[in-house]
């Protein structure tokens, strides 16, 4: 399997990023970590290695990067404009500097990613693809919660709405994005039922998703399903399988 890992000054986070990438041809999968996690921890965890057969066959080529849950949501010494900013930049970094570096490493300029991720990255990936339906194909997000204010003590600004899903998806009627979604290709919304999942989440996005129009999945699992790896490894690579 082809890997190569890169890394830029990223002038949207003022930060170094690193990227690495899986594979030598295929559709383009943009992965984002939980937690606060790096972009290597879908490899630490085996998840690369659960989609390997896809990767191996040209099917698939995947791209992790890092997230700023660590300086933003997960941080508890930053004050919520902060961490609502981060985010906002967070968005810009990943339309503005990762996308393009996708779409040269392809050779495809007009490629539009799936994007994925577990747990809050199961956040990240499908605040991404609600904000930009028309740059990314589409989202599998897995065991994940898509209401932030949890984490904000109760502070609201529009870096806040404008990255939460469950506030901006219920007031969408603009003619550009909501055509779009309803026209969507592949939103799997997956949770499980046992320790540590909260399918009451994936259950709430659904409903948002459903009162607007929006084809999706929501695939509930078993009681016997974790928020946990072995789960997420059989997840990821059972539904990119039926959609790529």
């Amino acid at each position: 399997m082809n890997r190569h890992t890169t890394a830029w000054y990223s002038p949207n986070l003022d930060m170094e990023m690193p990227l690495v990438a899986y594979g030598h041809a295929g559709y383009p999968l943009l992965m984002f970590p939980t937690a606060a996690a790096d972009y290597l921890e879908y490899e630490r965890f085996l998840l690369i290695d659960a989609i390997r057969p896809l990767i191996d066959a040209g099917r698939v080529r995947a791209y992790s990067i890092n997230s700023v849950n660590r300086y933003s949501l997960l941080n508890k010494h930053a004050p919520p404009p902060v961490k609502a900013e981060l985010l906002a930049r967070y968005d810009r970094y990943v339309t503005d500097e990762v996308l393009p570096l996708i779409r040269k490493d392809t050779g495809d300029a007009d490629a539009r990613p799936v994007v994925t991720g577990a747990s809050l990255g199961a956040f990240l990936s499908a605040n991404a693809y609600f904000r930009h339906p028309d740059q990314l194909r589409g989202v599998i997000a897995m065991s994940g919660s898509y209401d932030i204010r949890s984490y904000l003590d109760g502070y609201f600004d529009d870096n806040v709405y404008f990255n939460n899903p469950a506030q901006y998806l219920p007031n969408l009627n603009d003619d550009y994005y909501l055509p779009i979604l309803r026209r969507a290709e592949a939103i799997i919304i997956l949770t499980g039922q046992g320790a540590y999942e909260a399918p009451e989440r994936s259950r709430q996005l659904s409903g948002i998703l459903s009162a607007k129009g929006i084809p999706h999945t929501l695939d509930v699992w078993g009681h016997d399903v974790n928020h946990d790896w072995p789960w997420w490894r059989k997840m990821l690579p059972h539904w990119l399988d039926k959609l790529l």
